[in-house]
C-alpha cells in the first residue's frame, strides 16, 4: 500500500481544491492521461460521492437559497432521482450501501455504532468494494467509515479498499481532527490506512483535505484500470465550521447556524467541481459514472432543512429518509432527465456490481435492484417496496398493541414501510413537524409554522400516507384504509420473519484513546479476537468472558504519549504554527469535546 502526502502543504492544497477552476478546460499543463493508452478499460470508473447531513432542500435545484452550481450542473446534465431514498442515520444508510442488504439483515437495525460500542459491520457481510476487486477494480475509500473498528478486521481496509484516509467515528472536528464520545473520552480520528495519520494534524479544513486525496488518487491512478473511489465527506454535518471565505458569501442569512451550513455546502460543491475537474484532466471522466447521494434528511437544529417535507434526521417521516441524489456519467443512454421510480441505497451494491461486470451470487441474499436501466433508459424501477426499517428495541409508543396491529402487529414497534404509493409507519417515528427553512420571514414563519405543527392523536401508533399524492405527509388515512393498513401490516411481519438479532453491545470502556495512544481505534487484541471468534459470549458490561482486560492498543505510529493532554498540547501547537485561521478552529475543537456528547444525541 502507498502513502499519499499533501502535494507541498497548504500552497499546492488550495491551488487545486480552492475555487472553481475552469470546467471546460482541464488544466493545459497536464496531459489527459487517456490519450496516451490505445486500450481503455471496459468497465466504467465508479466515484461514489455521499454528502453528511445535507436536506432535502439543501441544493439549488431544489429551490434552496444556497448555492450549489456544480451539483446543479451534475445533475441537469445526468439523471436526478426525484424518488430515492436512504436511512434515518449515519451507520445504516452507509452499511446498507456497502452491503446491499436492509438493516434487520445485518443486524444494525438499532440506532447507529457507537464509539465505544465492540461492534462493527458484520465481518460474513460481503462488501461493494471487495466484489469490485475480485473483477479487477482499484478500489480507494476518503473520508467517513462510522461503521465500526474495535476490530482490525472491521477497518476499511480489511473490507475491501486497497487504501483508506478518512475517519472512523460519526462526526469530529473539521481542523484538528479529535473527537470526544463523552468525560475522558477523547481522542484523535484520522487514519491513513490503519495507522493514525499524525503528520495530517495541521489545521487543515477536512472538505479540503478529502478532496486533494481524490485528486491526488486519480492522478496517480492509471486509467486503464477501472477504479471505484468512494468519497464519504465529512460535510455537511455538525460542528458547523467552515473557512471565512465561504461565510462571507452568505452575510444576508441572520441564522447563524443557516449562515455556517450554507457556507459549508458551498464549500462541498466546489470540492465536488475539482473531484469533476480531475476526471476530465486525468482521463477517467468518458468513461465514468459519478453518484451522488445524502446519508439521511438534514438536522434543522444543526442548519439543514428539508423542507416542504415532514420531519428530520432520526425520523422516519419524509425529511428523514428522502434524499437528494442523482447520477452524471457519459455513459447514460438519457441524459438531463428524472427518474422518478423507487430507489433505495440498497440498490447501489447490485446496480454497481453488474455495471463493474462483477457476479451477484444467490447466496449475497440482497435486498437491492439493479436500478441501472430505470435511471439510464428510463425503464421502470424493478422496486416496488422499500423497507424503511423495524427496531424492536425501540418500542416507545405508549398505546401501541397488537390489537392497534389488527393482530398481526404490535404497533409499539417502531417500523416504517413503503409499497407502492403506499407508506405506514409504527410505533414513533420520530419528531415529525414540518420545520420551515430558516429563511423564512417572520410573517411566513406566523402564517405556516403555526398551521402546520402536528396534532398528535393521544395514543396514535399507526399512520398511513399516499406519498405519491401527498409527500408531504399531510393526510393520516390510516382510519379512511384498514385494509390497506392491515396488508401492510402483514407485509412488515413478513419482513420480521426474516430479521436477524439486533448487533447493539454495551459500551467498553477498553475503547478510550487514553488506553490507545490518544487515538481512537481498535481496541481487541487477536487472542481476544480468536476468542470471540470460538465462541465467546458478551457480559452486560461489554466485556469478553475468558479474554483478559487489556490496558493499551497495538503498535501505531506517533508520538510515545499516552497522555491525552500530550495529545491536545500536540494539537494546538500544531495548529498555532497554522496561523491565525487555524488558532479558533483548535478552541472550536475544544468546545465540540466538552459539549460534543450533549450535541451529538441531538442531532442522531
Amino acid at each position: 500500500m502507498f502513502t499519499f502526502v499533501l502535494l507541498g502543504g497548504l500552497y499546492v492544497l488550495s491551488t487545486i481544491t480552492c475555487g472553481y477552476a475552469s470546467w471546460g478546460n482541464p488544466d493545459s499543463n497536464v496531459k489527459n492521461q487517456a490519450n496516451e493508452f490505445d486500450k481503455p478499460s471496459t468497465q466504467p470508473h465508479i466515484i461514489f460521492i455521499l454528502a453528511d447531513d445535507q436536506g432535502f432542500r439543501d441544493v439549488g435545484y431544489h429551490g434552496s437559497e444556497i448555492k450549489t452550481p456544480t451539483l446543479d450542473r451534475l445533475a441537469s446534465e445526468g439523471v436526478k432521482l426525484e424518488n430515492y431514498y436512504v436511512q434515518p442515520m449515519c451507520s445504516p444508510s452507509r452499511s446498507q450501501f456497502m452491503t446491499g442488504r436492509y438493516q434487520i439483515h445485518t443486524g444494525l437495525q438499532h440506532s447507529i455504532i457507537r464509539a465505544a460500542q465492540p461492534n462493527c459491520l458484520p465481518l460474513e457481510n460481503v462488501t461493494l468494494p471487495q466484489k469490485l476487486k475480485a473483477v479487477g477494480y482499484a478500489t480507494h475509500m476518503v473520508g467517513k467509515w462510522h461503521l465500526g473498528f474495535y476490530r482490525r478486521e472491521c477497518m476499511p481496509t480489511r473490507r475491501g479498499f486497497d487504501s483508506f484516509f478518512g475517519y472512523l467515528l460519526g462526526s469530529g472536528d473539521y481542523y484538528s481532527h479529535y473527537k470526544c464520545d463523552g468525560p475522558g473520552m477523547c481522542g484523535y480520528d484520522l487514519y491513513d490506512g490503519e495507522e493514525a495519520a499524525w503528520d495530517q494534524a495541521r489545521g487543515v479544513y477536512s472538505t479540503l483535505m478529502y478532496t486533494q486525496r481524490a485528486v491526488d488518487l486519480l492522478a496517480a491512478h492509471d486509467p486503464r484500470r477501472p477504479l471505484f473511489l468512494y468519497l464519504a465527506y465529512q460535510a455537511v454535518h455538525s460542528p458547523l465550521q467552515v473557512p471565512v471565505r465561504y461565510l462571507e458569501r452568505y452575510k444576508s442569512i441572520t441564522n447563524l447556524h443557516r449562515r455556517k451550513y450554507a457556507a459549508m455546502v458551498t464549500c462541498l460543491d466546489e470540492a465536488v467541481h475539482n473531484v469533476t475537474l480531475a476526471l476530465k484532466r486525468y482521463g477517467f471522466y468518458d468513461n465514468s459514472i459519478l453518484v451522488y447521494s445524502t446519508d439521511n434528511g438534514g438536522q434543522p437544529m444543526a442548519g439543514g432543512s428539508n423542507w416542504p417535507l415532514r420531519g428530520s434526521k432520526g425520523t422516519y417521516w419524509e425529511g428523514g429518509v428522502r434524499a437528494v441524489g442523482f447520477v452524471h456519467s457519459p455513459l447514460l443512454l438519457k441524459k438531463g432527465t428524472r427518474c422518478r421510480g423507487l430507489v433505495h441505497i440498497t440498490d447501489w451494491f447490485p446496480t454497481l456490481v453488474t455495471l463493474g461486470e462483477g457476479m451477484l451470487e444467490e447466496d449475497l441474499q440482497l435486498d437491492g435492484y439493479d436500478v441501472w436501466e430505470a435511471i439510464s433508459e428510463g425503464f421502470p424501477s424493478p422496486r416496488q417496496d422499500i423497507l424503511h426499517n423495524i427496531d424492536p428495541i425501540y418500542t416507545k409508543a405508549k398505546n401501541g398493541s397488537w390489537k392497534a396491529g389488527h393482530g398481526v402487529w404490535n404497533t409499539a414497534v417502531q417500523a416504517a414501510i413503503r409499497v407502492g404509493d403506499w407508506k405506514l409507519l409504527t410505533g414513533v417515528p420520530g419528531y415529525g413537524d414540518w420545520v420551515p427553512p430558516q429563511t423564512f420571514s417572520a410573517v411566513l414563519l406566523s402564517n405556516r409554522w403555526h398551521s402546520e405543527r402536528v396534532r398528535w392523536d393521544r395514543g396514535k401508533s399507526v399512520w398511513l400516507f399516499n406519498i405519491t399524492a401527498d409527500p408531504y405527509e399531510r393526510l393520516d388515512l390510516s382510519r379512511r384504509f384498514p385494509g390497506v393498513v392491515k396488508r401492510l401490516l402483514l407485509r412488515l411481519a413478513h419482513y420480521n420473519k426474516t430479521a436477524v438479532p439486533v448487533r447493539y453491545p454495551a459500551k467498553d470502556s477498553r475503547s478510550n484513546p487514553q488506553l490507545n495512544g490518544g487515538v481512537w481505534g481498535p481496541w481487541y487484541k487477536e487472542k481476544e479476537q480468536e476468542e470471540e471468534e470460538g465462541g465467546a459470549t458478551c457480559s452486560p458490561t461489554g466485556s469478553t468472558r475468558g479474554g483478559a482486560r487489556r490496558s493499551g492498543g497495538g503498535s501505531r505510529r506517533g508520538p510515545s504519549e499516552t497522555s491525552l493532554l500530550a495529545g491536545w498540547r500536540r494539537a494546538r501547537a500544531s495548529l498555532e504554527s497554522q496561523g491565525s485561521q487555524a488558532v479558533p478552529a483548535c478552541r472550536a475543537c475544544l468546545f465540540h469535546c466538552f459539549f460534543g456528547v450533549l450535541w451529538d444525541i441531538w442531532t442522531w
